[in-house]
């Protein structure tokens, strides 16, 4: 409808309101908005990714009702989506004391505490966790990974393995996850081909999984299979192709190849991802690389002319 329309009919209704005489007059219905409506808006923001809009709908249902647990728990997400864990773990902490027996909560707040990386706090809040669901696989993954931060890799495999048995099968993207995380700690513990297994499952659950590829290449490596760390880390760079750390292991391993261009090409590659990044410890350690690498060259160039 053009605006010269809109004139016209809103000319028509208003002459015909002045016109009309008033004969009676309707009750004015107002619908009170509750918390529950106000909930409900923040948790369509949630699935839209608007997380500042959503938090602002959670104040307001909280405003209405201060023990409101559910919208703590949720403002406690959002806060996590936005990397605030501080806040996070303040509503988390919230929706427990009003509902001790939160799951949700004390899985988020697990979570928070471990992007804080407080392992121990975060260990802790998957224990209760635990505690409350035994038989919900998010926890026991978490809570793996969390063993993994400090270096329990061996306690993180149990707990990996324990979400496994726990997962529905149906949703191979956790799975490849898990794999892929176990995999890392078999990789850790020199167990190659444990590591390799779960890697090559990780990549069959999620072809597109570009920390699963730089993983496996990362084992070919270690196993002195160049050639395969070749292949994988130049997966990563197909899915991934700002990933810095794909373009030097693939480079070192060209090197051990003999394809010393190729090799001094993936550094530089690196380097200006690095600069670019603002990684400048990483930066400068590979430029040191690729130096060194160009007076290897040269000097193998010298010898094989004597």
């Amino acid at each position: 409808m053009t605006d010269l329309r809109r004139l016209f009919f809103s000319v028509i209704i208003a002459l015909f309101l002045i016109s009309t005489p008033t004969a009676y007059s309707l009750p004015l219905v107002i619908t009170q908005i509750t918390a529950g409506d106000l909930f409900e808006l923040g948790v369509d923001k949630m699935r839209r990714g608007d997380y500042p809009e959503a938090i602002k709908n959670f104040n307001q249902a909280i405003e209405l009702q201060k023990d409101y647990a559910v919208a703590y728990s949720d403002r406690c997400l959002a806060y996590l989506q936005l990397q605030d864990y501080h806040q996070a773990i303040a509503d988390c902490t919230q929706a427990i004391n009003f509902v001790p027996n939160n799951f949700e909560a004390y899985l988020n707040r697990g979570l928070a505490y471990y992007r804080q990386r407080d392992y121990p706090a975060a260990i802790a809040n998957y224990n209760r966790a635990i505690a409350l669901k035994p038989d919900d696989f998010r926890a026991y993954y978490n809570r793996g990974v969390a063993l993994a931060g400090e270096e329990n890799y061996s306690e993180a495999i149990v707990d990996y393995n324990r979400a496994l048995t726990q997962i529905p099968q149906i949703t191979s993207l956790l799975l490849a996850d898990i794999y892929n995380d176990r995999g890392l700690a078999h990789l850790v513990l020199q167990n190659q081909q444990a590591a390799m297994f779960d890697f090559n499952l990780a990549i069959r659950l999620n072809a597109n999984d570009d920390r699963a590829y730089f993983n496996r290449g990362c084992a070919c490596g270690r196993n002195g299979d160049d050639f395969g760390a070749v292949d994988n880390f130049s997966e990563v760079i197909r899915l991934n192709p700002s990933n810095a750390l794909a373009y030097v292991n693939r480079g070192i391993a060209r090197y051990r190849l003999g394809y010393h261009q190729g090799a001094i090409a993936d550094l530089k590659k690196a380097s200006e991802y690095f600069e670019h990044q603002g990684k400048r410890v990483a930066y400068e350690k590979t430029l040191d690389l690729l130096k060194s690498l160009r007076q290897e060259i040269q000097l193998a160039t010298e010898i094989a002319l004597l």
